[in-house]
């Protein structure tokens, strides 16, 4: 039985153990088949299936004003695609069913491409099969977006109709151009600053992204975040909205006036250095004036006349002279070590004998080079070592790219102490503003440390860095020098300031409403290898100062670049004017009491517009408003007319998204909002309120509507 057993049981388990190792060699040579054979293809199927160290964007940090209003700000934009192999048949015949209609939807929300267009390059893409085809070239708005996913095809899931998109953040700035070199730019799909507070605060804006991974289930692909993203901090900013637009609007006017090439402007806050505006207009090849460079911190100019109040300081300090010292400048012409030395009224018999307020006060070009030349001819290093003691050639350290350091020459001697990099007519050139190089900001840089009692203050442009709302790292104020200067001679040198302005050639720049101290610089401009003879001259045209002289609040320089004749400084102190007028003018706030007379009105003039937020307004001024609606409705946009005893406010009528409101009456701010919520571009002309717009209330509104709005 058992040998019976032994003999059946034997070729059986031979048969299935020959069975099993068969199959194992089959399973053995499949897998090594798909690893060497099939392995690209296997791989892309796991790549399908699962995404690793997937990139999770970050949001940029925010710029912000000195008030906290956003001047950079990042916002969504979506690159859309196409896959053209998901779907299936159902998707493809839906596809050329449809594609007509996706076409002109397209060509309706992005009017630079025809509808014919559009289908060439979607033909395209659908004969490559592409999985990524771009359906429109550029980044769009979220408003676009959502308009193209409302289309057929477009508005199925992914995995069924193909349509995908990447969301990126662009950087926005609602104050347009306003001090766009200050604040900076980006390059768009790089996500990289180019310059500005952009490229100085990078590392503080940037953030961190994150990582995360996914993986298909039951055909779709779920988010892992492996490690969440962490979004840019803000920076605060000393740049102050309404004075920098005070600021721009006056250097561009007087350059449209003398036709500059170039204007500056910068206006400094005395007692922390905090830069309040900064301007940098470059009239461009069509006429207009945009910002292209950082002229107010990175042009190496010879001052000129600005700089003798530097050259006098130091002369007093050093006790060589006292305001009642003399200097006979002759009929206007000097010579000076073979050179002539000439007043800027030289044609018309020159000044005589004049004291140094009066140098200071008529900007004689003798009066200053005679004094330095004098008492500092044989030893010209001292007279450097005190304009270095006075801090006009300090090195800032501006944060922004670009930004230059005085260079202001140190005599140097050779062994046998003779100079090698100096001349005769050296000091006396020096000391009126030229063979040196001083950028605007180093100069009102020092005036604003005259008007802030001698203590000079490093320029400030950012003072905090903001996360989520609270302050996490403060920038202070700086001090670079305690004292410019003894205080008597900072004493003597405001005084002579402040005549400059009441009686000499900086009367453009005066007030009648508070007084002002400052300086004029008239300097001519080397142009390279060629000098100063070039045939038509270039010049820059200077004003400096701080006001208000008594109690300085604000300092500030203006400069202007232009070719040719006429010239003077008294240019640029007429902007300086118009950018002190309107500073005091916002800074100042007074009780609204103290404008009452028997002439006058208690009750004030409403715009037309947002009544809810005129009706807080007046009942914090305690006045009277009858109004026509119940507190619970949202957004009221009316009228208001004076009455007796106080405001009367009446609804204006409603009108669809698709029809142009009526305007007229608003001031600009809401009346931009009405119309712009609308998709409609405005272009606003002069200030005030509205008084006609060139698309009437009723208008149908279509896509690229332009509506200009006249204000007085």
């Amino acid at each position: 039985m058992n040998k019976l057993d032994h003999k059946n049981t034997i070729p059986r388990y031979s048969f299935i153990a020959l069975v099993v190792a068969l199959l194992a060699l089959i399973v053995l040579g499949k897998a090594l088949y798909t690893m060497t054979a099939k392995r690209d293809y296997w791989m892309k199927v796991a790549d399908q299936q699962k995404r690793d160290s997937v990139p999770l964007p970050q949001t940029r940090g925010n710029i912000l004003s000195c008030d906290g209003q956003l001047m950079a700000s990042s916002l969504p934009e979506y690159s859309m695609f196409m896959d053209f192999q998901v779907g299936g048949e159902k998707k493809d015949s839906l596809w050329n069913e449809k594609l007509d209609s996706i076409c002109m939807g397209l060509a309706q929300i992005f009017p630079d491409k025809t509808a014919e267009q559009f289908r060439e390059d979607l033909e395209k893409g659908h004969d490559k099969q592409s999985r990524h085809w771009p359906i429109y070239k550029k980044r769009v708005t979220y408003n676009l977006f959502s308009e193209v996913k409302k289309l057929p095809v477009f508005n199925l899931p992914p995995n069924a109709g193909g349509f995908h998109y990447e969301k990126n953040n662009a950087r926005s700035r609602p104050f347009g151009t306003l001090a766009g070199r200050t604040i900076g730019a980006m390059y768009g799909r790089k996500d990289t600053a180019r310059f500005g507070l952009e490229l100085s605060y990078d590392s503080v804006l940037r953030g961190t992204p994150g990582i995360a991974h996914s993986r298909k289930v039951r055909n779709k692909m779920l988010p892992l975040t492996d490690k969440a993203p962490i979004n840019g901090e803000d920076i605060v900013t000393t740049i102050d909205v309404k004075i920098q637009d005070i600021a721009e609007k006056a250097v561009v006017d007087e350059m449209r006036e003398v036709d500059a090439n170039v204007g500056v402007a910068i206006v400094m806050e005395v007692a922390t250095g905090d830069v309040k505006a900064i301007v940098n207009m470059e009239r461009c090849e069509d006429g207009t004036y945009q910002e292209m460079q950082s002229h107010a911190v990175s042009d190496l100019m010879e001052p000129g006349s600005v700089f003798k109040t530097a050259s006098i300081m130091v002369a007093l300090d050093d006790g060589v002279v006292d305001t009642t010292y003399k200097v006979n400048t002759g009929g206007g012409v000097y010579p000076m070590h073979g050179r002539e030395m000439r007043d800027h009224n030289w044609r018309r018999g020159g000044y005589g004998t004049l004291s140094v307020p009066q140098i200071i006060q008529n900007s004689s070009n003798i009066g200053t080079s005679v004094i330095i030349d004098k008492f500092y001819g044989n030893e010209p290093e001292k007279f450097v070592q005190g304009l270095y003691r006075i801090g006009i050639a300090e090195d800032l350290h501006i944060p922004l790219v670009g930004a230059a350091k005085p260079r202001i020459r140190m005599p140097e001697k050779d062994e046998h102490g003779i100079y090698t990099n100096w001349s005769k007519t050296t000091l006396p050139w020096m000391s009126i503003g030229y063979e040196t190089m001083v950028p605007p900001i180093s100069t009102v840089t020092f005036y604003n440390a005259i008007a802030n009692d001698g203590r000079m203050m490093r320029p400030r442009f950012v003072k905090q860095v903001m996360r989520e709302g609270k302050v996490v790292r403060e920038y202070p104020p700086q001090v670079i020098k305690e004292h410019i200067c003894k205080e008597s001679t900072l004493g003597k040198v405001r005084r002579m300031l402040e005549q400059v302005v009441s009686k000499g050639t900086g009367k453009k720049a005066k007030s009648t409403k508070f007084t002002v101290a400052g300086k004029t610089g008239t300097a001519q401009v080397a142009k390279g290898k060629l000098g100063y003879k070039s045939g038509v001259m270039n010049y820059l045209l200077s004003f400096v100062g701080y006001f208000p002289a008594e109690a300085p609040r604000y300092s500030c320089i203006v400069c202007l670049q232009k070719t040719g004749l006429p010239a003077s400084g008294g240019m640029s102190a007429e902007v300086f004017h118009n950018i002190s007028e309107g500073v005091m003018a916002h800074d100042i706030k007074l009780d609204v009491a103290d404008a009452h007379d028997d002439y006058s009105s208690d009750v004030p003039d409403v715009k037309a517009g947002d009544m809810e937020s005129a009706e807080k307004v007046l009942g914090l001024l305690g006045l009277a408003v009858a109004q026509g609606w119940q507190h619970d409705t949202d957004g009221i946009w009316g009228i208001a007319s004076r009455t007796t005893k106080g405001v009367k406010m009446e609804k204006a009528p409603a009108y669809e998204n698709g029809i142009m409101p009526d305007v007229t009456g608003m001031g600009a701010r809401d009346a931009v909002y009405a119309i712009e919520r609308r998709g409609v571009i405005t272009r606003i002309l002069g200030r005030g309120k509205v008084i006609s717009q060139s698309l009437t209330a009723g208008h149908h509104i279509a896509r690229g509507d332009t509506c200009v709005l006249r204000l007085e």
